[in-house]
């Protein structure tokens, strides 16, 4: 039975899983309760310009389908091709790029090139460690894979351990092991209904945050018709101690309301969140920290608060109010992801 340990702190180093990396496994995982073989294509090393990170997952099920992304579309129809029809029955390593010729047919941007380590997954022991992943990173867990390019399917699927990768890069190589970090993916509570929220939620999605929207108030919530996002309808400061407190997390008061604004920015001040702001003018957000000081806050802890919100730039309508804030979050994002989450 493989090994699958998961950081128990629910921190680690390397990069972070979005949205789309949980999207995959999980469809990876119902390919195979459905009893299909599955191939999960990774990055592992790219030179040049490369249309997606190292890291990045594409899963392919032996009926054809497939979930995530390795290229701006130039590479899957090839993998889905050959991986789908004669895919390996051991881990395979394909370069792409070597050639003019690769260059010319799967259009590789300025000439970059890209490394895949295709793995096989099928039978009892695979779907066993693709639930485990799934609900690993589901519960904000951060682990390593170690995936060996000499097994076979009859040896087992990829290992699990509890050993910290150094560096920045999501994937490195140990000899004859790929060892892939993962971190949970940045998740973001939005407190507040409205135009803003609205904005700020489908660019965050976009670019590959989790949103989930806190709105207590029964008119506001009655009236979001958004509903592929998440409404929440609990109190902010019972959501940020419940769930919203790690150092993946974001909590934005977009509420405009300080009955509600506040509760949720004095909770989430005092946890690790990685992000923790408010919208509103200089003079609104003056106040704001004036309020949050007479409730205990140190000047340490109110330094924290990004109020106004987002990057400075002279933005009034709710989308681009949303575009600057989601720049910031972006920024923000790269910055834990280089540092690492603190163990």
């Amino acid at each position: 039975m493989p090994e699958f340990v998961g950081q128990p702190d629910g921190h680690g180093s390397g990069v972070a899983v979005t949205a789309g990396h949980l999207s995959v496994i999980r469809d990876a995982r119902q390919w195979l309760e459905a009893g299909r073989r599955v191939w999960l294509c990774t990055i592992v090393e790219t030179w040049g310009s490369s249309p997606r990170p190292v890291g990045s997952w594409l899963a392919i099920s032996e009926a054809g389908d497939w979930s995530g992304s390795v290229s701006g579309g130039c590479l899957e129809e090839d993998l889905l091709r050959g991986v789908a029809d004669q895919g390996s029955e051991e881990p395979v390593l394909i370069d792409y790029g070597i050639t003019d010729s690769d260059r010319d047919q799967f259009q590789l941007p300025c000439g970059g090139r890209i490394r895949l380590l295709v793995e096989p997954l099928a039978g009892d022991a695979s779907l066993t460690h693709v639930r485990e992943l799934d609900e690993a990173l589901s519960r904000h867990r951060a682990v390593v894979r170690r995936i060996s390019v000499q097994r076979t399917l009859a040896q087992g699927v990829a290992q699990l351990d509890y050993q910290p990768v150094k560096g920045t890069s999501s994937v490195t190589r140990d000899g004859e092991q790929f060892i892939h970090a993962l971190q949970p993916e940045c998740r973001l509570l939005l407190i507040g209904a409205g135009e803003v929220a609205r904005y700020v939620a489908e660019f965050a999605l976009a670019a590959d945050f989790a949103v989930t929207l806190c709105e207590p108030r029964e008119a506001f919530a009655a009236g979001w018709s958004h509903h592929h996002i998440p409404l929440d309808r609990r109190l902010p400061d019972d959501l940020v101690a419940a769930t919203f407190n790690d150092p993946f997390t974001g909590v934005l008061a977009l509420a405009h309301d300080p009955r509600i604004d506040d509760m949720g920015l004095l909770a989430a001040l005092q946890t690790g969140a990685f992000y923790v702001g408010a919208m509103g003018s200089k003079r609104t957000s003056q106040a704001r920290r004036e309020r949050l000081a007479s409730l205990g806050l140190d000047q340490a802890t109110l330094d924290r608060l990004r109020a106004p919100i987002g990057v400075d730039i002279p933005s009034k309508t709710p989308a681009e109010i949303a575009i600057s804030v989601v720049a910031d979050l972006i920024a923000a994002r790269h910055h834990l992801r280089q540092a690492g989450a603190p163990l």
